[in-house]
């Protein structure tokens, strides 16, 4: 789903290669763009030819000759690439397009040549465009490109992605929208991308993060690894002839990457961010689906529980995969020590308040 041709990048090494590479064919292509502002069946494949070609002179001059980077931004040549989108000119153009900017972001190094490109906010405004994600090819190279972008997050690049001053952060609230797609490939870009947003130690845009979007997004990702636990439970359960091998190991194996994951935004050790999803965790998974239904198999009820096997084998990884010490000794703590009749009753009690919240609709419909 992923894969894609790097053949053009630094192509061919005769003469006609090395005058590509320079200003002057710069200025020829934007020439060519000005000429073609509107995009047809009989000028896409040009249009898509010039911004590869631009995109090639590009990641030459980042190695070479920073005018290319003085020119590009001079002329504004970005906003070609913006208006081409817009112009709703098919999925050819579409994935082209996102294929070409992914293999520019990824071969920058220099993070000049990076200021120039992130420069005018043209980024931010390609990242909100509404593209068809039904279309897996475009989903695929949109979602690379959101992960390509967050590769390249630091304390200084980060101001071109998070505006402190509107409080909007696309590259962010953009991805978690993909939490949990169907296609593994997309949901694991989406892990990747947070964990690159959660490591910049960037305490306004930490900030944004835990007042607008963690209680929504931690909620939603419980409530999908739940969900998820419970699908896990019913193929053990209705697997009497050990049919479903392969699809009970798909479903394992996929929660101990949802494991793995917590684990990777807790040691990121944000304190404020890991006090929010440690009470998800805690209130809303490993106490009233794990730990509730050790001894409460027969009882009945509409709370979800799973069977024993499966709830201490869950636990089980929970303590090896997981190190953050305020969360597993406080689930130890319940285990080994605590009333589980009390702890349903206060979980049900949380749970209840939850379903009133407007950023937990989605979880109690």
């Amino acid at each position: 789903m992923f894969g894609r041709s790097r053949s053009w990048v630094g192509g061919g090494h005769g003469k006609s290669s090395r005058n590509i590479h320079s200003l002057d064919h710069l200025k020829y292509l934007y020439h060519v763009l000005t000429k073609n502002t509107t995009v047809t069946e009989q000028n896409r494949n040009l249009l898509v030819e010039t911004i590869r070609s631009i995109t090639e002179i590009l990641i030459w001059g980042d190695q070479n000759d920073s005018s290319v980077f003085d020119f590009f931004l001079e002329k504004n040549m970005f906003v070609f690439f913006l208006n081409i989108l817009r112009q709703k000119s098919g999925r050819y153009v579409c994935v082209q397009l996102l294929q070409t900017l992914n293999i520019l972001f990824e071969n920058i190094s220099h993070e000049t040549s990076l200021y120039y490109l992130l420069s005018n906010n043209y980024v931010n405004s390609i990242i909100v465009h509404k593209f068809d994600f039904s279309d897996e090819e475009i989903m695929a190279y949109y979602i690379s490109f959101l992960k390509t972008l967050s590769l390249k997050l630091n304390n200084h690049t980060v101001h071109f992605f998070y505006n402190e001053h509107t409080n909007d952060f696309a590259l962010y609230t953009e991805a978690i929208k993909f939490f949990n797609h169907p296609e593994s490939m997309v949901r694991i870009a989406v892990r990747t991308i947070t964990l690159n947003v959660y490591k910049v130690d960037n305490q306004a845009m930490l900030h944004y993060i835990r007042d607008k979007t963690a209680v929504p997004y931690f909620s939603n990702l419980v409530w999908f690894i739940g969900s998820h636990v419970i699908e896990l439970d019913n193929c053990v359960q209705t697997d009497e002839e050990h049919r479903n091998r392969g699809k009970l190991s798909d479903l394992v194996a996929e929660h101990l990457d949802h494991l793995h994951y917590l684990n990777d935004i807790l040691i990121i050790n944000c304190e404020f961010l890991n006090d929010v999803l440690t009470d998800h965790l805690l209130n809303r998974l490993f106490l009233p689906l794990y730990v509730y239904s050790l001894e409460n198999q027969d009882t009945g009820g509409e709370r979800p529980k799973i069977s024993l096997p499966v709830s201490l084998y869950l636990l089980s990884q929970v303590f090896l995969i997981i190190h953050h010490a305020p969360l597993v000794n406080s689930l130890a703590d319940v285990i080994l020590n605590g009333d589980l009749s009390e702890m349903y009753a206060k979980t049900e009690q949380d749970v209840q308040r939850s379903c009133v919240s407007h950023y937990h609709r989605r979880d109690c419909s």
